[in-house]
């Protein structure tokens, strides 16, 4: 029999478990051209939440009573595709299936030769170039810039901080413990660290941090710490929104400050972005990073948790900030 997650209802607010439903269905067989494919490693990420939604959005919603998906890394186990072989490992976006069948499009050959499989879902994979691409093609940061990156001890923000270190910025993170400054700046090379959680005033905490203001900010949570951030931010300095993890699971439009005056009296630049705006750049941000791993530039962390049962809970946590770097689960 073959285990599958499905959405049971759409959250209301903060996801729980009752929005999920694990069923068994029949193992499937592949037909002539498709591959039957064996779930290894599979990565919740907080954008699925927008997916839960039944909403217009840059991807399509999950439907109630059918599977999730994400990144997952799966092994072949029977080929009827001459593309590929028993044995082979790959990657791509797929169901929360522990087997499915495959014709094989959206599937990228992955091995363990030199980074273990489960790189290809973190800084190898769409996490890394995410931090990459946002970094590269929106921040633009240049030597002796300062670069603030909120959710920075998470997957993303810690690999954007450490690019910045690589061009040769100051790097300030936020995050949201003792623990997490700690390791920021001990295995990520972060410069100064502020936690968000024990501090009154964001917008000061900000300004004693990056005293020469902020040239680049990596904005992975939006809400509040986007509005002291941009009250920090230079003349003609760079906002690139990557994510909104604060406000995901309101069940009302958020409000805030306005900020046209401050972008238009200081020329500042606020772009957002998913990683899917730059496909054709993947396979050369991923060499890079690989180059920057190999010469020890670059390093991670995971959480790794175990059984096909807990995806629905490893997502959960993302939001209780429980994951340390990338959250994967193992099948």
């Amino acid at each position: 029999m073959n285990k599958v997650i499905l959405l049971k209802t759409r959250p209301k607010g903060k996801p729980s478990l009752k929005d999920f439903e694990l069923i068994k269905e029949e193992k499937p067989q592949p037909k002539e051209g498709e591959i039957l494919l064996k779930a290894k490693y599979v990565s919740v990420d907080p954008y699925l939440r927008g997916r839960m939604r039944d909403e217009k959005s840059y991807i399509e919603p999950f439907k109630v009573g059918e599977p999730l998906e994400s990144g997952i890394i799966a092994e072949v186990i029977e080929s009827k595709n001459k593309n590929f072989k028993k044995g082979d490992f790959v990657n791509g976006m797929l169901q929360w299936k522990q087997f499915q069948t495959s014709n094989g499009n959206g599937l990228n050959k992955v091995d363990n030769e030199k980074v273990p499989l489960k790189a290809y879902l973190g800084i190898l994979g769409l996490t890394g170039i995410t931090a990459y691409l946002g970094l590269k093609k929106i921040g633009k940061p240049e030597k002796g810039e300062t670069l603030l990156v909120s959710g920075a001890a998470g997957a993303v923000g810690s690999v954007v901080g450490q690019i910045g270190k690589i061009k040769g910025c100051r790097v300030v993170g936020i995050t949201g413990s003792e623990e997490k400054i700690d390791r920021i700046q001990e295995k990520f090379g972060f410069d100064a660290a502020i936690n968000y959680k024990t501090t009154d005033n964001m917008k000061k905490a900000i300004a004693e941090s990056c005293p020469d203001g902020v040239d680049v900010y990596f904005d992975n949570v939006g809400g509040e710490i986007l509005d002291a951030a941009l009250m920090n931010m230079n003349k003609y300095g760079r906002v690139v929104n990557c994510g909104a993890i604060s406000t995901y699971n309101d069940t009302e439009i958020p409000t805030g400050p306005r900020v046209e005056t401050t972008l238009i009296k200081n020329s500042i630049l606020m772009q957002g972005f998913t990683v899917r705006d730059f496909v054709k750049d993947f396979g050369p941000a991923q060499r890079r990073l690989a180059q920057w791993m190999e010469e020890d530039k670059l390093t991670y962390m995971e959480t790794v948790v175990e059984g096909f049962e807990n995806i629905p809970q490893a997502f959960i946590d993302l939001f209780d900030g429980k994951n340390k770097g990338k959250m994967i689960v193992v099948v």
